[in-house]
This record gives C-alpha cells, sequence and structure tokens, in this order.
C-alpha cells in the first residue's frame, strides 16, 4: 500500500468530528449489515419513488446502471455516453476507463459533475461530495494493463442514500486490500463484474462478496447466460438467487432478505416518451 493512499483510506475510514453532519458516512461508521432492503416490480424509472425511504436502481447496460434518489438526484455509475433514447442528463456520471465501455471521451456537457475513477498513475483521482441527498465518493484500486498495472486506474463508486450504502466495484482486477474494505464501509448493495476473466476470475470475485456481506449482489459485465450462470453457479452456496426479467427494482431499509441474494436484472436502456 503506497504512503498517500494509506493515509487517504485512513482519513476516509476515520470520519472526523468537524465534519459537517451531511458529509458523515454512514456507511463507514456502522460496519455490521444494514438492516433491510425490499423490492417493487415493474416501477419506471420516470415514476415518483413512493416514500422517503425508497431509491430505485435501472441497469442500463454492461457497467451502467441509474440509481434515483429519493429526492430525484439521479447518478449514473461505468458511463459510457449512451444511455438509450431518452434525453435524460443525470446529477452525477461516475466513469471507469479500463476499457472504453466504461467511459467517454466526450460526455455530455450538461452533465454537472463528472467524476473520472482513475488516477495520473502516481496520484490517486479522489471525490468526496453531496449532491442533493446523496453522497457518492470512491475508493481506488489498481488495474492490469498488459504484463504490468497501473496504480489507481480503477475506483469503487459508493452511493450514500436513504440510509443504504450502495457500491459498484467498478472494472475490478483485484480483491481489495485490508485498508480498502476499511474505506470502504458497509456496503448493503453492490453491483459486482462477474465476467471472470476481463476483471478478477470467479473465485476471487466470491470471495470478495463473501467478504463484502451484502445483503444484495446485482451481477453486471456478464456479457451472456452462459458467463453469468457460471457465477451463479459459484455462489449459490453463499447466496440466495432471485433471477428478474424486468431491469429496475426499488430498495430500501424497511425489510431484509432473510438470506444475502443475487438479484439478477436484464440490462434496458432508457426508452424515450
Amino acid at each position: 500500500m503506497r504512503p498517500l493512499l494509506a493515509a487517504t483510506l485512513t482519513l476516509l475510514a476515520t470520519p472526523l468530528a468537524a465534519q459537517d453532519d451531511r458529509m458523515a458516512s454512514h456507511c463507514i461508521a456502522i460496519a455490521d449489515a444494514a438492516p433491510g432492503i425490499g423490492y417493487l416490480h415493474n416501477a419506471d424509472w420516470r415514476d415518483p419513488l413512493p416514500d422517503d425511504f425508497t431509491v430505485r436502481l435501472n441497469y442500463l447496460d454492461h457497467s451502467m446502471f441509474l440509481i434515483q434518489a429519493p429526492d430525484g438526484t439521479t447518478a449514473v455509475t461505468d458511463y459510457n455516453g449512451f444511455l438509450g433514447q431518452a434525453d435524460f442528463v443525470p446529477d452525477v456520471a461516475t466513469m471507469n476507463h479500463a476499457h472504453s465501455g466504461h467511459w467517454s471521451i466526450r460526455p455530455d456537457s450538461r452533465i454537472p459533475n463528472i467524476l473520472e475513477g482513475w488516477g495520473d498513475g502516481l496520484e490517486p483521482n479522489l471525490h468526496n461530495m453531496m449532491v442533493g441527498e446523496m453522497r457518492v465518493r470512491n475508493v481506488p484500486t489498481d488495474i492490469r494493463r498488459g504484463s504490468g498495472i497501473e496504480p489507481y486506474g480503477n475506483s469503487i463508486f459508493v452511493f450514500e442514500v436513504a440510509g443504504l450504502c450502495i457500491g459498484h466495484l467498478g472494472h475490478l482486477h483485484h480483491e481489495p486490500d485490508d485498508r480498502q474494505y476499511a474505506a470502504l464501509g458497509r456496503l448493503d448493495v453492490v453491483m459486482a463484474a462477474v465476467d471472470g476473466g476481463m476483471t478478477v476470475d470467479l473465485p476471487t470475485m466470491i470471495s470478495t462478496l463473501n467478504r463484502l456481506k451484502s445483503s444484495v449482489v446485482i451481477p453486471m459485465h456478464w456479457f451472456g447466460m452462459s458467463t453469468l450462470t457460471r457465477f451463479l453457479d459459484g455462489i449459490s452456496g453463499d447466496f440466495a438467487i432471485d433471477v428478474r426479467e424486468g431491469s429496475d427494482y426499488e430498495v430500501s431499509l424497511r425489510s431484509l432478505p432473510d438470506t444475502p441474494t443475487v438479484v439478477v436484472l436484464r440490462p434496458a436502456f432508457l426508452q424515450a416518451e
């Protein structure tokens, strides 16, 4: 662990007493699993959310998800420039640059907050901001480049909203170390790349998910049913499997599956009116 990153992650894992309460991370402060996640069927991304404790997630494509907060704040993960036919501008777009499916060289200029998840190879690119009632922060990880390593080339982004801790592992190339796990804190919902080759191998990803102990895991970056099935077969001894036909679900802290659950969503771009 490089000294700068170690010091940064230590700071992230220890909220300062002088911080504004809005900026204090409840995901780091509370290490145990969150009390509750529930799902509603057939939600539309344009519909208002039912209450102040519900977040909607839409699986758009590859590793892109739309996260909608109760106050209307929106974020898109691993934004690659195309969300669908709808003319939609999120409040936040996070990007990683392992390959072009996870970032855009020409992001929509109307997006007010574009967060690059990679550093310059010497120092990480760190984010920790409030947008509406959503807090967005990142924990940098390294990526492979040919036979070498690009330091800080990926970020795990964490979205803290409505009491939930939602993590997107990005294009993860190695299991987080102890300091990175500490900086992540509690993750109630996690989006995980399960291709088993371009990112980490499946045993490493499953080990990572078991350590995170998230209530819900949403597979992404799976390319086809054979890849997805290999992941589901490998994790089914530890997680219940809930395969859905839709691309969206709503999540809150009000209910919790009895067993940690893999929820499979079908990717679908945003459609115009």
